[in-house]
């Protein structure tokens, strides 16, 4: 019987609010290069493919009328993206001078890994995990 190879994600859609500050947050701050970027009028948005690595692309679609998250209480769905690290300090040190918003550093109770969360322009919540 077939069995599928379910081993690596492609990639992540995210959707932002305002082109400059998520274009500056992904590409300038959190270092994703751009693969392409389309102006889809006929869509109401920008879309821009990120390189994260070999084999994770984000998308990244700007459109400036979607309607806010449902964060608090959570909704079902995908709750955060989980990045990760080999230095949470350094990086923490890093986006806080960034000016980016970043949670208390904590350890995963399950885990016992070091983690922390820090926000996109839009609220969007994304773990470091070391």
């Amino acid at each position: 019987m077939y069995k599928p190879n379910f081993d690596t994600v492609h990639h992540v859609a995210i959707i932002g609010s305002d082109y400059e500050k998520s274009r500056k947050f992904y590409v300038d701050i959190m270092g994703f290069s751009v693969i392409r970027e389309n102006h889809r009028p006929d869509k109401g948005d920008i879309k821009i493919d990120l390189k994260m690595n070999d084999e994770t692309e984000i998308e990244l679609f700007i459109k400036a009328e979607a309607p806010e998250r449902v964060s608090y209480p959570e909704a079902k769905g995908l709750r955060h993206l989980a990045i990760k690290t080999n230095n949470i300090e350094e990086d923490i040190a890093y986006l806080s001078y960034q000016g980016v918003k970043v949670g208390e550093l904590r350890v995963d109770e399950i885990t016992d890994k070091k983690m922390v969360f820090f926000y996109d322009p839009d609220d969007l919540p994304i773990e470091l995990h070391e």
